[in-house]
């Protein structure tokens, strides 16, 4: 893993439906691409370690997601179908026809609906520590009194810090991996008002999507769930992945919230087992 990892890597601002958003292209330029889309509070440099192991392999995409990053900032509820068609906006851009669509959280929710709304534009799709259920009355809660919080602040309090890590750190992380512990406090860097909009629409606002998720057919899809993940447990991701016929799921041993940062070289043999047993067109 380098320090530089970004050297070579083409950064631009893509006009879509919900503004401009950032992404960054580097890798394989004739190679399948693999498009990554974050967690909510994060943004594409959250996939340093996939970008690292996939680059010689693929054509690698890198998203801010709205709201986040360098991406312009979100001011309004939106929905995943917003997010899919952004995804188009962005492929088109880009100049992709079909897509490995890999995302964690609010990513992976988005990859489980992606493959339904836009099945043509899916070569395969990953999603990581995600959920297709309505939000529990607890979540709903801890959303709505974390989202009014950071409303009120124009610049993100420490206070998000330790509800960022109180989410993405799970009880191994916690005792065994100082480095991902202090990496949560990334989301200091955030737009707290974005932020906010991105709760009640992703986390809040997020609708049942198991009957949507039924109608997928001939995408290959894989599911991955932590085993200490506090926010969508193993049951809860295993439903997403049961909605959908023909899907792969697989559970990562002690590892939260976070997986695609937290344990890379999990997440990445799984990936790299899941696309080696794919036709070769994909």
């Amino acid at each position: 893993m380098t320090t530089n990892w970004l050297e070579g890597v083409t950064e631009k601002l893509i006009p879509t439906s919900l503004g401009l958003i950032n992404v960054r292209v580097g890798g394989r330029s004739d190679g399948p691409a693999m498009v990554c889309w974050p967690s909510l509070m994060m943004d594409g440099t959250m996939w340093q370690y996939q970008y690292e192991h996939f680059a010689p392999t693929h054509r690698v995409v890198l998203i801010d997601s709205p709201g986040h990053g360098k991406s312009d900032a979100l001011r309004k509820i939106i929905d995943l179908k917003d997010c899919s068609d952004v995804l188009v906006e962005i492929l088109d851009a880009l100049g992709i026809d079909k897509c490995i669509l890999v995302g964690n959280s609010w990513g992976g929710m988005l990859a489980g609906v992606f493959p339904a709304h836009y099945p043509q534009r899916t070569a395969a799709a990953i999603g990581i520590n995600c959920t297709a259920s309505l939000p529990t009355t607890v979540e709903s809660i801890w959303a709505t009194a974390l989202s009014t919080f950071l409303s009120l602040h124009s610049k993100m309090p420490p206070l998000a810090a330790k509800a960022a890590r109180a989410a993405f750190a799970g009880p191994t992380a916690e005792a065994t991996n100082p480095e991902f512990t202090e990496f949560t406090e990334f989301v200091l860097r955030d737009d707290p008002k974005s932020v906010a909009w991105a709760l009640r629409s992703i986390l809040i606002g997020r609708k049942d999507e198991h009957r949507r998720l039924n109608t997928i057919g001939n995408v290959p899809v894989l599911i991955i769930a932590g085993e200490e993940d506090s926010q969508f447990p193993v049951h809860v991701v295993r439903k997403m992945a049961d909605a959908i016929e023909g899907s792969t799921f697989r559970v990562l041993q002690h590892t939260a919230h976070l997986a695609a940062r937290e344990n890379p070289e999990g997440v990445n043999a799984e990936i790299d087992a899941f696309l080696a047993a794919l036709p070769a067109t994909v």
